[in-house]
């Protein structure tokens, strides 16, 4: 099950259409669906998080906590909407565009893809891309 859960004034229009996108890249990698839950925040939010729980002193736009177990993903994702704003005009692409591409990253990270070296980057911007087709397919 996917849960969208709002720690800021954000919200998701399409939470039915990003839930059904979501759940068919679990499929497509072969994953059985677990319990996942998004939690989208601002900046502050997340960076304590980061400093609490990683001892990291940035900000970034993701933090998951994954609690898959065997085939069956799941864990805690939280999004910074104002870092994924940020990134979308720093990338140059819609705010739209890049809420997915950081969404799908969070399940990718489940699935089993890294991206800690720069092979694995590689890897997992072009899983991302793929994943990211099959919701302009679906919609």
């Amino acid at each position: 099950m996917i849960n969208f859960n709002y720690e800021s004034e954000f919200t998701l229009e399409n939470e039915e259409a990003i839930a059904s996108w979501l759940s068919a890249v679990i499929v497509s990698e072969n994953k059985t669906e677990g319990e996942i839950n998004y939690i989208f925040c601002d900046d502050e939010y997340l960076h304590k998080i980061n400093v609490e729980y990683l001892n990291h002193d940035t900000l970034t736009d993701i933090i998951s906590f994954d609690y898959t177990m065997g085939n069956e993903i799941g864990g805690d994702i939280f999004v910074s909407v104002e870092r994924v704003l940020d990134n979308s005009k720093d990338y140059n692409t819609s705010f739209d565009e890049e809420l997915k591409r950081v969404l799908v990253h969070g399940v990718l990270h489940y699935c089993g893809y890294k991206d800690k070296s720069e092979a694995d980057e590689i890897l997992m911007r072009s899983k991302e891309d793929e994943k990211l087709t099959m919701f302009h397919v679906e919609q």
